[in-house]
């Protein structure tokens, strides 16, 4: 009969990712493994884990074996019909929250909210705000809701394109987006955990800078004078979205970088 230690050395996959299929499949934390690893496990057990395994290393997400993936400190459901968290997003978090700082019961709107990770975060972070979230996938949204639900996080959600998600009255403190912004011809969405997430999420078909533009021309109707615009996009998009930006007459445009040091953020001031 095998065991916790036979299978994590044998499953061919790192170590970490092993343990974390088996706290998955045997309901049971990382200490209970430490402290059972020698203890003989099911054929049933066994074969959960092996089938797991096997579809780890044909590059199935983690996120998706295992049903969630953590952000910000909090534990998201995510399916195949949304984004997997990233940590370069929680840098949208932290520049948002700082533009709310010293206001009162903000509006914040999230645009394209998938699984709910920056609109859920931000409610969680500052219980005052009230916050709206929309996103085009109904799936999207569903999955959006459960996590809102599981962790306390009041959220309005409307479905639908963007701004025409809205209902036609109500302005917003700051509005942030973590919109689709991979070019449709460029490689990457054939690799990694690319290939298993919505396409609609990852990339607009075409350039990858036509959600962006979208949203920045029609975020002055949606701003109140002073609100800030927030904009998550690709490493090398920070020129062309600052241009949008000031285009679109916004104001002390700036560009802030992830934790690889790459142009991640973008956004301004309505003024």
């Amino acid at each position: 009969m095998q065991t916790v230690q036979f299978l994590l050395q044998h499953c061919g996959l790192p170590r970490l990712e092993g343990r974390m299929l088996l706290e998955f499949v045997l309901q049971k934390p990382r200490e209970w493994l430490l402290a059972h690893d020698t203890d003989p496990l099911t054929p049933e057990i066994a074969s959960k884990f092996l089938t797991l395994a096997a579809q780890r290393r044909q590059g199935v997400p983690m996120a998706h074996l295992i049903g969630w993936r953590e952000f910000m400190g909090h534990r998201f459901e995510v399916t195949a019909s949304v984004l997997i968290p990233r940590p370069e997003t929680e840098l949208l978090v932290e520049v948002a929250l700082a533009s709310l700082a010293g206001l009162s019961a903000p509006a914040v709107l999230d645009m394209g909210t998938g699984s709910g990770i920056v609109a859920i975060s931000l409610a969680l972070a500052r219980t005052d705000a009230r916050v709206t979230a929309t996103d085009l996938s109904v799936e999207a949204l569903s999955v959006a809701q459960r996590n809102a639900q599981a962790l306390n996080a009041h959220i309005q959600w409307w479905q639908g394109s963007w701004f025409e998600a809205l209902p036609p009255e109500g302005k917003f403190q700051v509005i942030v987006s973590n919109p689709p912004y991979i070019a449709a011809h460029d490689e990457h969405l054939q690799q990694g955990d690319l290939r298993f997430e919505p396409s609609q999420a990852l990339t607009d078909g075409a350039d990858g800078l036509s959600a962006l533009e979208k949203i920045i021309s029609g975020a002055g109707l949606r701003l109140l004078q002073g609100g800030s615009l927030w904009l998550e996009h690709g490493y090398d998009q920070a020129e062309a979205v600052s241009g949008m930006l000031i285009a679109a007459g916004f104001a002390n445009v700036q560009t802030h970088a992830d934790l690889a040091n790459l142009p991640r953020v973008t956004g301004g001031v309505w003024a």
